[in-house]
């Protein structure tokens, strides 16, 4: 049995459990990527943004708010800019665990372009443990023998307004950030992805993806991101589909049918052991 932590930085702390076997051997993610940006020809990088640092074990995902859009700041440069210097600064990391407060903070600091964006930097643990760190309603998900198991929740003021870091006096700060640990094993899959994954594809259809791609050949991490990221695009123009977003409109007294059109970063680590 293993405690997961889900902390704010300013010390507020709850805690649920899950059931997990300890592993002995250390153990490292392989990771695949892939981003799919919505067509726009004023903007042909879109607004999300990624990294993949493996010397340190850290992934991380961003995703710029389009409402800047309004004020003619394309905020896609803001997210590249903060995923760019949060690689940076886990590349800097002194031997042994990557810290993501200080990654966070330091990549915050460094970004100065106007904007602002959600994030989600996740780095694996040697003690058998992913710890994330997050602003807004990028997340990941947690999947151990091809079924979910684990999905990171999203933090948002209302519906469709995630909180968000930027410069401006209305953004949010890397003290708004929430950490968490979670218990991972050999074997496990993890799913991380901007919103344009997460309103689009349920937990099922990502575990459904996993159980047919993975039938014959095995985890191929960048297979399995191509696979998940064209679903969720697919899903995203369905005009009937009752999506996660959709779902969550309805909760929130909102009228939406089928999915959200949005850019879409998805990447995949399959936690293996260190030989």
């Amino acid at each position: 049995m293993m405690i997961i932590k889900r902390r704010r930085l300013d010390g507020e702390l709850e805690a649920t459990t899950v059931l997990r076997e300890r592993g002995q051997a250390k153990m490292k993610m392989s990771c695949g990527a892939l981003y799919l940006p919505k067509d726009d020809e004023d903007k042909p990088l879109g607004e999300d943004a990624h990294f993949i640092c493996a010397e340190k074990q850290t992934i991380g995902v961003a995703d710029g708010v389009g409402g800047w859009a309004k004020k003619g700041v394309d905020a896609g440069e803001y997210a590249r800019q903060l995923m760019k210097n949060a690689e940076m600064a886990s590349q800097k990391e002194p031997n042994g665990e990557v810290q993501l407060k200080r990654v966070l903070g330091t990549a915050f600091l460094n970004t100065k372009a106007q904007g602002s964006s959600t994030a989600c930097i996740v780095t694996l643990k040697q003690d058998y443990y992913l710890h994330a760190i997050y602003v807004g309603d990028s997340g990941f998900m947690i999947f151990r023998d091809k079924k979910f198991v684990y999905k990171s929740p999203i933090q948002q003021r209302c519906f469709n307004c995630p909180r968000q870091l930027g410069n401006s006096n209305k953004s949010d700060k890397p003290c708004s950030a929430i950490e968490i640990k979670v218990g991972v094993v050999p074997g496990d899959i993890i799913v991380l992805g901007t919103d344009g994954l997460l309103n689009n594809m349920f937990p099922a259809e990502i575990e459904d993806v996993i159980k047919k791609t993975t039938l014959e050949e095995g985890v191929n991490p960048e297979k399995l991101a191509l696979t998940i990221a064209d679903l969720a695009l697919y899903n995203s123009f369905d005009r009937f589909f009752y999506s996660p977003y959709a779902r969550e409109a309805r909760k929130a007294g909102k009228e939406h049918s089928g999915g959200k059109i949005d850019d879409i970063t998805v990447i995949v680590a399959h936690i293996l052991p260190y030989v």
